[in-house]
C-alpha cells in the first residue's frame, strides 16, 4: 500500500532542541509566573510531573487534560484549578520566551511543503502532554503552523501518550486511516519507532536523537534531513 501520510514527531524532529535544555528553561519559566500564587517552585516542578506522569498512564477512560489536572488538584486541591487562567496567561505570554533554547531548521518547512506538493497528507504526532496553545506555538517556533497538517495532538484531543500505541492507533481511527499507508518520522526509538510494531513506516531522524535504551538504530532507515528528504523521495515516488 502506498503511503498517502506522513506523522511528524514536533520536538527534536521538526523543532530541534535538547530536550533538558527546553525542560530546564520551561520549569523556570512557569515556576516564575506562578510564584505569586503561592506556588513554591520545587514543589511545583514536582506536581507537574506528577501530572505529567498521569497522562502518560492515561489508559483512555479521559482525556489527558483530565488525567493531568485530577492528579493536580489531588496535590493542591481543587482550588488549584482557579489558578488555570493564569497558567493559560504563560503559555500565551511568556511560553515564547523558551523558543530561545531550541534550534531552528529552514528543513522542516521545505519538507512539509514538499510533502504536500507531492499530494501527501501530513500530521503532528507530538507527545500530548501540552496545550492546544502550546503545541501551536512549538510549531510556530519550527516554522510551521496549524494549516500546515491535517491533525495535531494535544492534552485536550488524546486520551493516550507515547509511546503506547493506543496513542497511534486514536489517530488512526480519528482520520480513518489505515497504518499501512502511514510513515512515522521522529527523533525518539522508544516513543517513535514503536509505530512500527502498527505496520506504519518508520524513519529515524538522528539530529537529535534521543536512545535511552541504547538500541541498536542500525534496524530503522535513519539519518538527518538530507537522508530524510532523500529517502521520503525514493519511498513516496508512486504518489506522485
Amino acid at each position: 500500500m502506498n503511503v498517502t501520510t506522513v506523522f511528524f514527531d514536533l520536538d527534536g524532529t521538526l523543532l530541534p532542541m535538547d530536550q533538558n535544555r527546553f525542560v530546564k528553561a520551561y520549569f523556570s519559566g512557569i515556576a516564575k509566573r506562578l510564584a505569586p500564587l503561592g506556588y513554591e517552585p520545587q514543589a511545583l516542578i514536582e506536581a507537574i510531573w506528577s501530572g505529567t506522569a498521569a497522562m502518560i498512564k492515561n489508559d483512555g477512560s479521559r482525556t489527558n487534560e483530565t488525567a493531568f489536572w485530577d492528579r493536580f488538584t489531588e496535590i493542591y486541591g481543587e482550588r488549584a484549578r482557579e489558578d488555570l487562567p493564569t497558567f493559560d496567561a504563560f503559555y500565551r505570554e511568556n511560553f515564547d520566551e523558551i523558543a530561545a533554547v531550541c534550534g531552528f531548521s529552514p528543513r522542516s518547512k521545505e519538507i512539509v511543503d514538499h510533502l504536500h506538493r507531492m499530494g501527501i497528507r501530513t500530521v503532528l504526532a507530538t507527545n500530548p502532554i501540552f496545550p492546544a496553545v502550546a503545541t501551536q506555538k512549538r510549531m510556530r517556533w519550527a516554522g510551521l503552523s496549524p494549516e500546515d497538517f491535517l491533525y495535531y495532538t494535544t492534552y485536550e484531543n488524546s486520551r493516550h501518550c507515547k509511546p503506547n500505541p493506543a496513542y497511534y492507533e486514536d489517530i488512526l481511527n480519528a482520520l480513518g486511516l489505515r497504518a499501512e499507508e502511514c510513515l512515522m518520522v521522529g527523533n525518539d526509538v522508544e516513543e517513535d519507532m514503536i509505530t512500527e510494531t502498527l505496520g506504519m513506516k518508520v524513519f529515524l531522524l538522528t539530529d537529535c536523537l534521543i536512545n535511552n535504551r541504547g538500541i541498536d538504530v542500525s534496524r530503522y532507515p535513519h539519518g538527518g534531513f538530507a537522508e530524510l528528504s532523500e529517502f521520503l523521495n525514493r519511498t513516496l515516488s508512486p504518489n506522485i
